[in-house]
């Protein structure tokens, strides 16, 4: 039954691409849905996306455009799930017996997912006609070898389910002189129940038609023929060094053909050896030998992963590339939906730069109504400023926590909220629609962690109406200004990690929101150069600045974070996997990487407090005479911030302290500090080495969210909120309160241009 009150904001779904636009540029709508046919279409420019009736509520603006009005919909599917694909060549036809084999890490051996237990590991094999040849595991997770001339079957199969986890050769041959398929696999550690080696043969035919435009698949096989056809049998699990060799080989040269990073390129029998180890920030495969079979990948399956070969000697793909030729495969990848375009629009002249999303309303006969939006940004052109202030949308923290299942998934959420979950339709939605792909925050089907986010799909977490999180938390920074009538120009994370700091070098005041938490390399000394050339900061949000992460090269809207050995998360990535694909840069936090956000913005990450926020409290520091434009019009003997929308406080949900040893400048003002969070301050695991009592905000002064100011070079500064909440509490009573009327005389301050 409806919740009376609830809106259906999933029976339309949608993507913008690409997801920030200029005016003047392009931006497209990729939409779909199962059951309607048509829906109303309004772009609108967002003011505030969080439909909350105890905040400002949804405030949206409609410009005007021509696709406005009726437009018609369709059902677009989405087909997760990574692979290689190798295009069909002679090389691929022209044998008679051979040999397939590879490196094979599984991570789901004989487990289902989406009706399916069977999984295919290398094979150039249609479907459609049944026809070919499939190395893969079957229903139970045993090794198996099939070839096939569309009438009859001829199939080895292995004793022996793999283990999860362990390294296995396994390869497939059939020789026709023997009549005879074969199935082999060998354990690199058979040692203390491991083994999981067998090498058996079946009968086989004397001769094999091959079926005609197939492509060579990993990972799964092709459903029909074609260049690029939808791809089945899909695997869980990490590939290392595939081989095709071009006659029946016995399981010790198979062995070697396998441990050789660069087999003979004279060899007239080698028909293919793929070197993942080779473009590892790319998507294609490239192939040693003399036919250069090379492929592509789809959905982007995590590469940089240790081999078989991997001895532990390096963390790092780029000290030893030859340990990091595995690619690990995942049956739920989707880095891109490949829907098509519904509707086009190109950003008028005038627009101003802000969030927008198109809204799309539909009739139905439920009592729920149907309003879904599709998310976007208008940004200034680069080097052409329209206003003094930018505010930067954090689109890497957005994509990091696109479509997040932990509400869903993770055992101890209630526990950290000290109460029961309330579902949004959203979250019921994406239960039984995982299809859409998950968060970084998220573990795949078989485990592993999701280290890839992409805006090529339907976020259902980054758009008015959704959660509240970040997304709708920034707008309520973005409805104070216009509520003061404050311009501003919209940065995206994605500008600053492209551009560098000619991205912010136009403003006089550069405002980070509610929770920028993802933070590039480029995009660290943007803003480090940005603050030493006198720019002005005010970063409003807390768990700023933490985890080191990459935006794709080439591909657009797309970033990567490994979480490693230290830092608040919510998986592990396995041993040596702790650098980053698309760089080859360490991930994990920055503080482990030696710049902690204490560096850049006086404060760092401590605690999470998601059962109350609090209030804070005025240190003597902010009663000095010098700081009077700071403080103008407000009470120093009341607390700043006993209210928000978020846990009745200024302070709380993820909350930053000062931290000299960690890198708050000598000159730090502490104005203010919320040091009574209660036994739901939780520290994070860097802020302690060993277990004892009192590690709670009840018992710990370090569990606190301190405010502060500081001057830096050439007549810049930084105000920095550490919290959250903070923003949410900038609209309570009607924009008059001590939170607004602080932050207010700090945005003024620091778009006077006169020098602190």
């Amino acid at each position: 039954m409806p919740v009376p009150g609830t809106v259906d904001t999933t029976s339309i779904l949608g993507y913008a691409w690409p997801l920030a636009v200029s005016a003047g540029e392009e931006v497209r709508f990729h939409l779909s849905s199962p059951a309607l046919d048509l829906a109303e279409a309004a772009v609108a420019r967002v003011r505030c996306a969080d439909p909350d009736p105890n905040g400002p509520g949804l405030k949206l603006t409609f410009p005007g455009t021509p696709i406005d009005g009726p437009v018609p919909l369709r059902n677009q599917p989405l087909h997760p799930g990574s692979c290689g694909i190798v295009a069909d060549a002679p090389a691929l036809t022209a044998f008679s017996g051979f040999t397939v084999g590879t490196f094979l890490w599984p991570t789901a051996p004989g487990a289902e997912y989406n009706g399916a237990a069977a999984q295919t590991v290398l094979a150039r094999w249609c479907e459609a006609e049944g026809c070919g040849w499939r190395l893969g595991l079957d229903a139970e997770g045993r090794p198996e070898f099939i070839v096939s001339d569309g009438g009859q079957s001829w199939r080895a199969v292995s004793p022996h389910p793999l283990a999860e986890r362990e390294w296995v050769l396994i390869g497939g041959s059939w020789d026709p002189a023997a009549r005879e398929v074969r199935i082999m696999a060998r354990s690199l550690d058979p040692q203390a129940g491991r083994d999981r080696s067998a090498d058996i043969a079946a009968p086989g035919p004397a001769a094999l038609s091959w079926p005609m435009d197939t492509a060579l698949t990993m990972a799964g096989h092709a459903a029909a023929q074609g260049p690029s056809p939808r791809v089945l049998g899909l695997l869980d699990g990490k590939l290392d060094r595939p081989r095709l060799y071009g006659a029946p080989l016995p399981l010790d040269a198979l062995h070697r053909l396998c441990e050789a990073q660069r087999p003979s390129p004279g060899d007239p029998l080698l028909l293919a050896a793929w070197d993942f180890s080779d473009g590892i920030p790319t998507d294609r495969l490239h192939d040693l030998s003399a036919n250069r079979l090379d492929g592509l990948l789809r959905q982007m399956p995590a590469r940089a992963m240790t081999g078989a070969n991997w001895d532990g000697s390096t963390r790092s793909w780029t000290e030893a590339p030859w340990q990091y030729g595995a690619i690990h495969f995942h049956r739920d990848d989707m880095a891109d939906a490949g829907w098509a375009a519904d509707l086009c629009l190109t950003v008028p002249a005038n627009w101003k730069p802000g969030f927008y999303a198109l809204r799309l309303r539909a009739r139905t006969d439920s009592p729920e109504p149907v309003e879904s939006f599709v998310a976007f940004f208008v940004r200034a052109p680069v080097g052409r400023p329209s206003s003094r202030l930018a505010f930067v949308a954090s689109t890497a923290t957005f994509l990091a926590y696109a479509n997040s299942a932990l509400r869903l998934d993770q055992v101890h959420a209630e526990a950290m909220l000290e109460g029961v979950i309330a579902l949004s339709p959203d979250d019921v939605y994406l239960q039984s629609h995982r299809e859409l792909g998950l968060s970084t925050y998220d573990t795949h089907n078989d485990g592993s962690g999701w280290t890839i986010s992409s805006g090529a799909r339907p976020i259902l977490n980054m758009r008015p109406r959704g959660a509240v999180f970040n997304y709708g938390n920034d707008t309520h920074v973005l409805d104070w200004l216009e509520h003061f009538s404050q311009d501003y120009d919209i940065v995206t994370d994605e500008d600053i990690d492209r551009h560098g700091v000619q991205v912010l070098r136009p403003y006089a005041c550069v405002i980070t929101g509610s929770h920028p938490e993802y933070v590039s390399r480029p995009m660290l000394d943007a803003f480090d150069a940005y603050q030493r050339g006198g720019g002005r900061h005010m970063y409003l949000g807390g768990n700023g600045f933490y985890w080191r992460i990459a935006f794709h090269p080439t591909r657009p809207h797309t970033m990567e974070v490994r979480r490693g050995m230290i830092g608040l998360r919510t998986w592990e990535g396995e041993a040596g996997e702790d650098s980053l694909a698309f760089t080859g840069e360490p991930s994990g936090t920055w503080r482990t990487n030696g710049r902690p956000p204490q560096r850049l913005v006086g404060v760092g990450f401590d605690a999470q407090v998601f059962t109350a926020s609090a209030p804070y409290r005025w240190l003597e520091a902010a009663r000095d005479p010098a700081l009077s434009w700071l403080t103008q019009g407000i009470d120093l003997d009341a607390p700043l911030g006993d209210f928000g929308l978020r846990g009745n406080g200024a302070a709380g949900i993820e909350v930053d302290r000062v931290e000299p040893t960690l890198g708050s400048p000598p000159d730090l003002v502490w104005l203010a500090t919320a040091d009574q969070l209660g036994y739901g301050g939780v520290p994070v695991p860097e802020e302690f080495r060993t277990l004892h009592r009192g590690l709670m905000g009840d018992q710990n002064a370090r569990v606190r969210a301190d405010l502060v100011f500081f001057p830096t070079a050439g007549g810049g500064a930084v105000f920095s909120t550490g919290s959250i909440a903070y923003s949410c509490a900038l609209t309570c009573n009607d924009y008059e309160n001590n939170v607004s009327r602080l932050t207010l005389n700090v945005l003024r301050r620091f778009l006077d241009p006169r020098p602190f």
